[in-house]
């Protein structure tokens, strides 16, 4: 056997071109990259109207948006080529270093809309609960795979910490991304074979926690309210869901048209971030939402499979977490544009504005893929100098 091959055997991967990669990571990737162009494509019609009044260029959100996404690509790239173990280890500091960026938020954050969500860093804004989230993932996967053999200590420790970052997210106040935080952790202790009756234990307490803020925060209460029936206040705490029930009506079977919304030019508000799904439902219609919500479902299908073929507890977990952050921020950012929940400011991943969103989203993916290739005992094809360098050993003589 070739010296190369045998090292990367014994490693336990096998360096493999993208050719010979397993079915799910190349329909994997090719789904990422198909969406993120849909994402483009949607935003550039979605933006262009209000970038060109607000901004005189009707593509710039469209730009910053490409720039973002060349870097969140670099993220995947990297979710690639690292081993989920090195991923594993260098999750709980990052986790850390996120839950004070995320305390610093309520300290010197720039507040927008009543919540104080985003550092201020020159020209960039960075939003420390979506760089978050694929840490988070990470963590839980951690702990919870190995959850039998750890220390009582540990536990009680990380599931603190767990809990501190949830309460600094609804502090700043964001309930919906502390709800899906929190969803998120117990599904994947759900998923890891913890005691039912702590998790329904766990889920009442949540459900207790998310009344309480909702109690508290007087915009989260109209929020909810205007929810259930937004025609009451139309022109008030109800606006924006009625715009984007009008927008999704508008769009009927087919759809207006790509570019012809008539809802994102001065009636949808944000209709570039949390509403962009009703921009899209009124330019390609009914076929077109359910096309979105299939292409949903076959993603969530791979996803699983991959979580099936893992090898470990914890790649299978990682790649349950990975998949339920994508599609089920997707499915909730969907509903609350239906009006099927209260309004909330979680994005469309991949496809509303932001290069905060992009970089968590991508680095998700990133590692999803990679739980497929370890998953078949597979490395990405190393750099073309690794490759000449281990030729370079094999044409050596041993000995």
């Amino acid at each position: 056997m070739p010296l190369a091959k045998a090292t990367a055997q014994t490693k336990g991967f096998l360096p493999v071109p993208f050719a010979q990669w397993p079915a799910e990571a190349r329909l994997l990737l090719g789904m990422v990259a198909l969406w993120c162009l849909l994402g483009l494509v949607v935003l550039g019609s979605a933006s262009w109207w209000v970038a060109a009044r607000e901004m005189g260029d009707p593509s710039y959100y469209l730009k910053r948006q490409a720039i973002w996404l060349v870097a969140s690509w670099g993220l995947l790239y990297l979710g690639l080529r690292i081993n989920l173990r090195r991923w594993l280890r260098l999750a709980a500091p990052a986790l850390l270093i996120g839950a004070v960026l995320v305390a610093l938020t309520l300290v010197i954050g720039s507040t927008v809309n009543g919540a104080s969500r985003w550092l201020v860093i020159g020209p960039v804004q960075i939003q420390p609960t979506e760089l978050i989230k694929p840490f988070l993932v990470l963590q839980g996967a951690a702990l919870f795979s190995h959850w039998k053999r750890i220390s009582a200590d540990q536990k009680l420790i990380w599931l603190g910490v767990f809990a501190v970052v949830l309460g600094l997210i609804l502090k700043q106040p964001n309930l919906s991304t502390a709800a899906l935080c929190g969803l998120l952790l117990w599904l994947m202790a759900l998923a890891s074979g913890l005691p039912m009756v702590a998790m329904l234990g766990t889920a009442a307490a949540g459900a207790a926690v998310g009344v309480g803020s909702i109690a508290i925060n007087e915009y989260q209460r109209i929020r909810v309210t205007s929810f259930l029936n937004p025609w009451t206040d139309a022109q008030g705490d109800g606006y924006q869901l009625v715009q984007s029930l009008l927008a999704i009506g508008s769009g009927g079977f087919w759809g207006e048209g790509f570019g012809l919304s008539t809802q994102k030019l001065q009636y949808l508000p944000i209709q570039s971030t949390d509403f962009i799904f009703a921009v899209f439902a009124e330019e390609f219609g009914y076929v077109g939402s359910v096309v979105l919500l299939l292409f949903l479902v076959l993603f969530g299908y791979v996803g699983l499979r991959v979580a099936l073929s893992c090898r470990s507890n914890q790649q299978r977990l990682l790649a349950i977490g990975c998949t339920t952050l994508l599609v089920g921020q997707s499915i909730l950012n969907i509903a609350v544009a239906s009006g099927a929940m209260p309004t909330t400011g979680l994005p469309l991943p991949m496809i509303s504005y932001g290069g905060n969103s992009l970089l968590s989203s991508l680095l998700t993916a990133g590692l999803l893929i990679r739980c497929s290739l370890e998953g078949a005992g597979l490395e990405p094809l190393r750099p073309r100098r690794d490759r000449r360098e281990a030729a370079g050993r094999r044409s050596a003589p041993i000995g």
